[in-house]
């Protein structure tokens, strides 16, 4: 008689095992497609009725993912979206990819992850592959998911049901690094667990990593993450080095960059957007200020990072000086607001701590983005201004957060009175020109 783990191996392998996604976020919704393109009936499942309505209208969310897509999955009957968590009880493989904030004391918000576990947990059974792809600290699987999810006595992960972790790696915006392609690292509670999750996985991914443990897995994300931060964060204090020593921090960038070996290049910029590299870091130094550990090269390069909105101000204010303006009552436009370019995601972007603080020392401020087409932060509301070129020739100053590329940077220039760049997008042609500013 075949054991709990090759029957669900062999629902896996032949592609019967029903999916669940808990979040059809900017991670679950792309990864449910993933499995539903490789043949598997998913169901995602959304607390938000209204995400939920837009997949059952054949449309999408998330503008990684065409509608095209989600009407050719939904309309043949691979993909579903629902906000009853009661079919997990039907469900032999899930993945918890729900939102890993923090919270407003800097300490981590696990409480997405805890509501769907403790959903989960009302209809978990035997047969069962568990994945969570949410970042967090190392131990939050084995500490937090394994407890709540073994509550009843036949159950045992590794033997009758398996749980493990595996980060998510999505880059929004990217084509050549997808859901699909992008390699996935899988940990899991026991070696059974990690085989059984990696088995799963592998039917849909391109490349599946096995590591030995969720700790592992959990950590490994934590590094990738905050090997960004920190070097970020290196890079913003070089450029307000340079600018004190009155030097090109663009031009040392360039030249140091033409070193073959031994050197990665950053840039500088805002402030830090996305939800993960400003958060996850946070999330490691948290952990380890419970062992009586501090993480100093994380806590100041949040605190250099976290000051950029507030040095970019400072150089609008001094720009605007120079041409006997103050700040206060002044015109200033800011470009982009999503995080990155080309892309509506809004979260933690700089570009809203920019602007709130403008706001504060009395600027009258508007800005534009195609992407996002209305804004609320912090007790603001704003709308993109429809007239960009009227927008800028009425703008005291213009600065420009997130680099779109639809934007015509050689008109911007030829038409803004003053311009403070922090993406270095108006290039060399701002180099020697007195109206525009860089960081």
């Amino acid at each position: 008689m075949s054991t709990v783990k090759e029957q669900l191996l062999e629902k896996i392998n032949n592609k019967t095992a029903r999916v669940a996604i808990l979040g059809l976020g900017y991670v679950g919704l792309p990864l449910a497609v993933v499995f539903a393109e490789a043949g598997f009936k998913v169901t995602g499942v959304e607390p938000d009725p209204r995400k939920v309505q837009t997949i059952l209208n054949h449309q999408s969310h998330i503008k990684d993912v065409p509608a095209e897509t989600i009407d050719r999955l939904t309309s043949n009957g691979k993909l579903t979206a629902t906000t009853e968590f009661s079919v997990l009880q039907e469900m032999d493989a899930i993945s918890i990819c729900v939102p890993t904030p923090l919270r407003k004391t800097g300490d981590p918000d696990l409480s997405f992850i805890i509501d769907a576990t403790d959903k989960l947990a009302q209809y978990i059974h035997p047969g069962m592959v568990i994945v969570l792809e949410s970042t967090t600290y190392p131990g939050t699987t084995r500490e937090l998911l394994l407890p709540r999810l073994s509550q009843n006595d036949n159950l045992h992960a590794g033997e009758n049901f398996f749980l493990a972790f595996s980060p998510e790696r999505v880059d929004p915006g990217r084509k050549d690094w997808t859901t699909h392609n992008t390699p996935k690292v899988v940990g899991g509670i026991t070696q059974t667990c990690t085989e059984v999750a990696s088995s799963w996985y592998k039917q849909a991914l391109q490349t599946v990593v096995p590591v030995s443990s969720a700790e592992v897995a959990e950590m490994a994300k934590l590094l990738e993450n905050t090997f960004r931060m920190v070097n970020i964060g290196m890079v913003n204090e070089m450029a307000i080095m340079c600018d004190r020593l009155g030097i090109d921090v663009w031009e040392v960038i360039d030249a140091a960059a033409t070193k073959p070996f031994g050197f990665m290049k950053f840039t500088p910029g805002p402030g830090l957007g996305g939800h993960c590299i400003p958060i996850d870091p946070l999330y490691l130094s948290w952990k380890l200020r419970a062992l009586n550990y501090t993480a100093r090269f994380i806590e100041l390069a949040s605190e250099i990072n976290t000051n950029m909105p507030r040095y970019v101000v400072g150089k609008v204010q001094d720009a605007l000086n120079q041409q006997s303006k103050p700040l206060k009552g002044s015109q200033v436009l800011v470009l982009g607001a999503a995080y990155k370019p080309d892309i509506d995601d809004l979260r933690e972007s700089p570009a809203l701590d920019v602007m709130g603080l403008l706001h504060q020392k009395g600027a009258i401020v508007s800005y534009h983005d195609p992407y996002v087409p209305h804004l609320q932060h912090e007790g603001l509301d704003y709308s993109s201004v429809l007239d960009l070129n009227q927008a800028i020739l009425s703008s005291d100053c213009v600065v420009i957060v997130t680099n779109h590329q639809c934007y015509d940077y050689d008109a911007i220039l030829q038409n803004a009175r003053l311009i403070v760049d922090t993406r270095h997008a108006i290039g060399n042609k701002g180099r020697h020109n007195s109206k525009v500013v860089s960081i």
